[in-house]
């Protein structure tokens, strides 16, 4: 495949990365190794001695595997929406990002099913499921949907890749003979003529199309397991669209995490720029109130209709000696403290946008588990079993290690994956004619704007 120079340029910039690991990325790679190993003998302990090591009773029979399940699954929308949507609408500025949050994706929705299995107390009974599951259970409804829609996600993936296995294939980097042979096969041919241009773009194009309604419909399912039990605070009318609009923000809190490691650790400065972070931003804040919207519509109903049961799960949650705080952080600061720091301009940087990103991720995890814990926690049948483990969960050693594990899995396969493909589509920076304009004007645009301050400044003074 012929190359230009500006491509050859561009791919001589990324070489590095996947020829080679520093001493940190080598340090890094062995805390994730044990931070696996440790996971993994957590699981040995979980399924010789049973779910007794976990805090999960017969009472709270759900605990941190489902909370991170759903917010796995959550932190996915990442590629599924705003990549699906950046790239049907041609935004200009979509292409050093797009990557990443298709690769946020495949990775996320591989770990969160795991933690549906390490709920399963019998594991060797797993395939019924898929054998005799009854459609008219939502759980079935779930199995399928993630199923396709990981399907979906690695083929997207895969065909907006394409191009750069090429590249990689006809310029051969200095690293193992399988690896140039895997670029080769996964190239499936590919030589950049206008025919096969067109028929990639379209097959890309209609996926986009297939992955969006199919990412709100995951979440959905996802939701209506909840929606459809009469359990206070889960049957809801609203929580379909509540999950989904609560996983879009988390999943874009996500994105601009990982823009901001990549673009600390691989030099990407010129490449990923305050631009993405700022527009980012923006969607993070409508994406906020929104989600604050919602937040407000549930326990409003909620705490106005004063069922007994409902009311019980809101005692918990506005109880300051019990979930208060935790309510507070995920319903107040996740979402007031992004929006004052993407709003405000004094404030508006890459690096608090990124900080307030963080929280606003943290922010859902804690809202999972707030959804999941405080319900369970408040049966509609009382309680005889007063032993405190009974009465309110705690999560043991095992329950945070596997947690941790995931989330170094998370880090791991990011990683790894990072090493193996640019994780900057080469062809489609070279290509980017628009982009620079992009910057030039935006340049252009806050140099009026402080031209205009200071003449006004002059008059005021004058």
């Amino acid at each position: 495949m012929n190359i230009d120079s500006k491509t050859q340029r561009t791919l001589n910039k990324f070489i590095p990365q996947l020829e080679s690991m520093s001493k940190f990325g080598i340090a890094f790679l062995v805390i994730l190794i044990l931070i696996f190993f440790a996971g993994v003998y957590a699981l040995y302990v979980q399924l010789t001695e049973g779910h007794i090591v976990t805090g999960m009773r017969d009472q709270v029979v759900w605990g941190l595997f489902i909370v991170n399940f759903i917010f796995f699954i959550g932190i996915s929308y990442a590629g599924a929406l705003i990549s699906g949507i950046l790239h049907l609408l041609r935004v200009p500025w979509r292409s050093p990002i797009i990557r990443m949050a298709e690769i946020i994706t495949v990775v996320s929705t591989i770990i969160g099913p795991t933690y549906i299995l390490l709920c399963v107390g019998r594991l060797d009974r797993v395939h019924h499921l898929l054998l005799f599951g009854r459609i008219q259970s939502p759980i079935t409804w779930d199995v399928i949907a993630i199923t396709t829609y990981l399907s979906g996600s690695i083929i997207f993936l895969y065909l907006a890749t394409i191009r750069d296995f090429a590249l990689l294939r006809d310029n051969p980097v200095k690293v193992a003979r399988w690896r140039n042979w895997f670029y080769k096969v996964l190239s499936m041919g590919y030589s950049e003529t206008p025919k096969q241009k067109e028929i990639l773009a379209r097959a890309t194009d209609l996926l986009s199309i297939v992955i969006i309604p199919l990412a709100i419909l995951v979440h959905s399912v996802l939701a209506w397991i909840f929606g459809m039990t009469l359990r206070p605070g889960w049957h809801s009318t609203i929580f379909a669209p509540y999950f989904v609009v609560a996983a879009v923000y988390s999943g874009t809190g996500v994105l601009i995490l990982a823009m901001w490691v990549f673009r600390k650790v691989y030099k990407l400065e010129s490449y990923i720029t305050k631009i993405h972070f700022n527009y980012l931003g923006y969607i993070l804040v409508m994406l906020g109130a929104l989600y604050g919207y919602f937040t407000f519509s549930e326990y409003l109903t909620s705490w106005y209709g004063s069922i007994k049961w409902d009311m019980e799960v809101l005692h918990r949650l506005f109880d300051p000696s019990d979930y208060w705080w935790w309510f507070f952080f995920a319903a107040f600061i996740g979402v007031l403290l992004p929006i004052i720091i993407v709003t405000v301009p004094r404030f508006r940087n890459i690096n608090s946008i990124a900080f307030a990103s963080l929280i606003a991720v943290f922010a859902l995890w804690v809202k999972r588990y707030l959804i999941i814990i405080p319900t369970l926690e408040a049966p509609l049948l009382p309680n005889h079993d007063l032993r405190p483990e009974f009465i309110h969960y705690s999560p043991t050693w095992v329950e945070w290690t596997l947690t941790v594990s995931g989330v170094g899995m998370f880090f791991l396969m990011f990683f790894l994956i990072s090493k193996f493909i640019p994780i900057i589509p080469v062809m489609k920076i070279s290509e980017e004619k628009d982009y620079n304009s992009l910057r030039k004007k935006v340049k252009e645009r806050n140099l009026r704007r402080l031209m205009k301050q200071v003449r006004k400044s002059d008059t005021v003074n004058g």
